[in-house]
């Protein structure tokens, strides 16, 4: 039987076109089929009654009246009125909660992450097809005619624009000219990440034999368990899922392993954007029952990677079953940090948190990142025989919470701050959901706890012999509240405890591959400086420590801490763990190839964006670069990195006679300013201050360095008219502004009127520079921005937003309609947004009573009504908390 028509598809189009094939082939011959495959999941199943080409749902805030399954069998549309929305992480598409099962009745499958094994199978195609979407909106070009995709900001609109592929997100305009018959059978490419892409070929289903008896199941499975307790951890075990690998030496095949309570919840978001990138059923979410499983099910697929997204915690807990699987040879592990110190992360080149990089960078990094080793060290710990009942503690136990560390085992101050923070988030986990409020924490416990003096008498309680060596001596004279045992340079979230290189010249060089520790030991004042680039007492470099307490004492292993009794506890080397080290981009800096020789020196203009305008444009490239500010010129050397060029860019206000001193309206740098990378995404993204020694200038940047400082004024709140002691600048439109002809008359209010009727915003530019009233009002009491509305013209209403006074916001006409009353109703939602972020009220009614978002419902705009109310939500938790602060 035929498919039916796709939603949204012209009848002429699959005539023509043939995309009534579109979807995926259907479950192969005995597959199951029931109502069951369409419930809502939003994980993958690994169970034997997995569907063929199941959905994985989440909730998602996208509203509007589409829905995927079409008008004609839209669940919602018949109910009218307002329901839940989900979205497939893996194929994208959105629907009503209720309509899923009606995705049985178009034949819309998501793309399929297996297939099935069997005789029947045999003509099955071992490669991967293409699985075509229909899309609304759509970003890039056509891959065929080279040219845009229709791009409106219209959220409800029905027109299907594009046609693009789950696998390789390849894209057509939806048209025949575009996209032929033949791309819908072709095989895929599986796309830029097709190296570390696991094909849905190499996964299959096995099948369970049926004709067996109950009984004789029940003696083979007895049987089975006594075989099976004498082979390896692989082996004497049935799964329903095989992987048969197809090896190659250019493919990469990656694990990707999400915590997701790791960095206040930020893998829950991000395990999304991998199920997109990749075969769902190579990403696998922690919490669901750990890596062991998914590492024995591809211990056999060759090149294997493994991304670990979470804290230094997460890695741990990888490379600990690594050691119990026994890989050989193991696969490397590389980092995306979404914990609170991500010192090993830091270490390894990966930074010190996630922010906003594209995952699809990220996967290139674990791809082009470099192998290395990193030393894992053995805890064996006993009770110290010679400690009396009077040194007991009650609190205490006899065993660390691990018995083996990658980044460090330390005792005293630092331990006993993580165990406060440890055990308070263990009695309240909703207080501690963001990185920032749990470092808050952390400050707030280790004052109280310097305050309280807990281990200042450390030494008294311990001994230290390092190779043989006794440190006692050494450190009762130190009198240290802290001792660290560090295997690799970074700890406390970024620190650098042994001092920078080339700082230590009675010691061997810090590497986290060399079999050597660093015992570090700090006292109070050692540990505050430690954060403004200080560092501890280097004691030695050693490749055994035997440490005795006498006492119960706070230690921590690798940031899991504990109170431990009176003991004993040995150091050793366990082995090395292989690392993805993340590689500094040298063969892909536009300027660093054969054709385009390194210059000697770049010139280059920086510019800054403000926080407000990051989050408000970070979807269009060309409105963030026109709301930055210029900060200066700074020439660097042609190969220089982020980290040569910040401090380039710093010294640029600390110059007398410097661009940026010179300028009226800019504003000191903040701390915490960071790079962007404005080149090598579909938008800006943020740069860690820990990866600036990866990028170069010229791989982030072209002709304009652009930063993000997070305390610069946005541009609706920049005073960019200038100061009557200041010259007034010339517009490229009017070389001379009338306001220096002499004694001009100021223009009246008429001709300002008609320029933003006629959308002229050169002449408007002209007439205010000249001493025209930006608050000008008709006889109707409509101002010139209710006129810049009234006409569309987003150049207009910028610029009135920019430079007329607040008031204009919420002036009214005689009606009592608002101009973002107007942009409401005309559905004019670029504007609606310009105006919301400039600060305009949501609240105001005009004469009939009603509110923006009751003119946007009005209007049948019901995602603009949507953005509309989530905004009047936020102004009015605003103005609750300014009330109550006041």
């Amino acid at each position: 039987m035929e498919s039916p028509q796709p939603p949204g598809t012209s009848r002429k189009a699959i005539t023509k076109s043939g995309l009534q094939h579109l979807a995926p082939p259907p479950p192969a011959p005995g597959a199951p089929c029931s109502e069951s495959e369409w419930q809502i999941r939003s994980t993958v199943d690994w169970s034997e009654s997995a569907t063929y080409g199941e959905h994985i749902w989440f909730e998602t805030n996208v509203s509007g009246d589409f829905c995927y399954v079409g008008e004609q069998y839209c669940v919602a549309r018949m109910l009218q009125k307002s329901v839940s929305r989900r979205k497939c992480a893996a194929c994208k598409i959105v629907v009503h909660t209720p309509c899923i099962e009606q995705l049985e009745k178009i034949n819309f499958r998501c793309k399929p992450s297996f297939r099935e094994s069997g005789s029947r199978n045999v003509r099955e195609p071992t490669f991967v097809r293409h699985h075509w979407v229909h899309r609304r909106r759509q970003d890039g070009k056509c891959r065929h005619c080279g040219k845009g995709f229709q791009q409106k900001f219209t959220f409800h609109s029905k027109e299907i624009v594009a046609i693009s592929c789950s696998w390789c997100k390849q894209a057509y305009h939806s048209k025949v000219s575009c996209f032929m018959l033949q791309q819908i059978e072709e095989p895929c490419s599986l796309g830029v990440h097709a190296a570390v892409v696991i094909p849905p070929t190499w996964i299959l289903r096995a099948r369970r034999p049926q004709n067996t008896l109950k009984a004789s199941k029940k003696k083979k499975r007895a049987s089975f368990k006594r075989k099976s307790s004498k082979k390896g951890p692989e082996e004497g075990r049935w799964r329903p899922f095989i992987i048969r690998p197809t090896p190659s030496p250019l493919m990469k095949p990656l694990l990707v392993f999400v915590n997701p309570k790791s960095g206040g919840n930020q893998g829950a978001k991000i395990i999304q954007s991998f199920l997109w990138y990749l075969n769902p059923r190579q990403v696998f979410d922690l919490s669901q029952g750990g890596p062991r499983e998914a590492l024995e099910m591809y211990r056999k697929v060759h090149n294997l990677r493994i991304l670990a997204c979470g804290g230094d915690g997460t890695v741990g807990w990888i490379l600990s079953t690594l050691d119990q699987l026994r890989l050989k040879p193991p696969p490397p592990v590389a980092i995306l940090p979404l914990g609170t110190g991500n010192d090993l992360a830091r270490t390894l080149n990966w930074g010190g948190g996630y922010t906003d990089e594209p995952v699809s960078k990220i996967l290139s990094h674990v791809e082009e990142g470099n192998v290395v080793q990193l030393d894992r060290w053995d805890l064996h710990v006993e009770p110290n025989p010679e400690a009396g009942p009077e040194d007991r503690d009650e609190g205490a136990t006899d065993r660390l919470p691990l018995d083996v560390f990658n980044n460090y085992f330390s005792l005293g101050f630092d331990a006993h701050v993580t165990l406060e923070f440890h055990e308070s988030r263990e009695a309240n986990p909703e207080k501690f959901n963001s990185r920032f409020r749990n470092k808050m924490f952390y400050a707030g416990t280790a004052f109280s706890d310097f305050l309280m003096g807990s281990s200042k008498d450390l030494a008294k309680h311990i001994r230290v012999v390092c190779d043989g060596t006794d440190l006692t001596p050494k450190i009762q004279d130190l009198k240290p509240q802290c001792v660290v045992f560090l295997n690799i340079p970074r700890y406390c979230a970024g620190t650098m405890p042994w001092g920078h290189p080339g700082e230590h010249h009675d010691f061997e060089p810090q590497r986290h591959d060399d079999g050597y520790l660093e015992v570090i030991g700090f006292t109070m004042t050692s540990l505050a400086a430690l954060q403004v680039g200080g560092h501890g007492e280097r004691l030695t470099q050693c490749r055994e420590v035997v440490l005795t307490t006498s006492k119960a004492i706070p230690v921590q292993v690798d940031g899991e801490p504990c109170k431990l009794a009176a003991s004993r506890i040995r150091i050793a080397l366990r082995n090395q763990a292989t690392m993805v080290q993340k590689a500094k981009r040298r063969s892909t800096a536009p300027l660093h190839n054969d054709q385009q020789p390194v210059p000697e020196q770049l010139r280059i203009q920086v510019s800054r964006v403000s926080m407000h305008d990051y989050e408000a444009l970070h979807y269009d490239k060309e409105q963030l670069k026109e709301a930055s500010v210029p900060l200066g010129t700074v020439v660097v050397p042609g190969d220089s990195d982020l980290e040569l060029c910040r401090a380039h860019i710093e010294r640029l206000q600390q110059e007398p006679d410097g661009a940026a001193a010179r300028s009226p309206t800019c504003q000191k740098l903040s701390p915490k300013w960071c790079f962007l990378d404005a080149t090598t995404a579909s938008r800006f993204y943020r740069i860690d201050r820990a990866q600036e020694h990866l990028n170069y200038v010229t791989e982030i940047a072209q002709d304009e360095i652009y930063i993000l400082d997070p305390e610069l004024l946005g541009a609706s709140a920049r005073p960019d008219l200038p100061t009557p002691t200041s010259p007034l600048p010339t517009s490229p439109c009017s070389p001379t502004p009338r306001s220096l002809q002499g004694d001009a008359v100021p223009p009246q209010g008429e001709e300002l009127i008609e320029a933003a009727k006629r959308n002229d915003f050169c002449k408007l530019q002209e007439l205010h520079r000249a001493g025209g009233d930006l608050m000008h009002r008709d006889e109707r009491s409509r101002t010139l921005l209710h006129h810049a509305v009234s006409t569309g013209s987003k150049e207009v209403v910028r610029y009135l937003l920019d430079h007329a006074p607040p008031e204009i916001l919420d002036a009214v006409e005689e009606n009592g309609e608002t101009c973002l009353h107007q942009a409401a109703a005309l559905g004019q939602r670029t504007i609606c947004h310009y105006i919301v972020e400039a600060g305009a009220s949501l609240m105001k009614t005009d004469q009939q009573g009603d509110t923006p978002r009751q003119r946007a419902e009005k209007a049948q705009d019901t995602e603009l009504a949507a953005y509309l109310e989530n905004r009047q939500h936020y102004q009015m938790i605003q103005r609750e908390d300014q009330e109550t602060a006041v």
